[in-house]
């Protein structure tokens, strides 16, 4: 592969993530009253199948700075989806459990998420080049 083909490659990579992003966003908002970011910090406390997770493992799950995370959890918070916990072991430390709210969400949540990835994500056809 040459320096033009890996330019090419990166500029369709970019230009799918920026599709499906913004479709996400949309979607997941108009619909189920979520963003992109909220619903995966929900998803990967769902497919994590713990009980509770430090901010810093949410974090650097979903590719956020911890203080971005966090004011991210604290919007989950407000809207009651996740709840956060002191860590009785280290106070300096603090847990975030999804709820059962949480969890109703995500599953109302999951056919479109993965309905716009489908659509965004499977075409064949490459974007134009300038």
């Amino acid at each position: 592969m040459n320096e033009d083909s890996v330019v090419h490659l990166w500029r369709d990579v970019l230009a799918r993530h920026a599709a499906a992003s913004c479709a996400l966003e949309r979607e997941l908002s108009e619909r189920h009253r979520l963003g992109m970011s909220e619903f995966e910090v929900l998803e990967r406390m769902v497919e994590g199948g713990r009980d509770k997770y430090r901010v810093q493992e949410v974090a650097d799950a979903v590719h956020l700075s911890q203080s971005a995370c966090s004011r991210l959890i604290a919007r989950l918070e407000k809207a009651g989806l996740v709840c956060r916990n002191m860590c009785e072991a280290d106070r300096r430390g603090v847990f975030v459990r999804i709820t059962d709210e949480g969890r109703a969400r995500h599953k109302e949540a999951l056919p479109t998420h993965r309905a716009v990835l489908m659509s965004a994500l499977t075409t064949e056809s490459r974007p134009a080049e300038a």
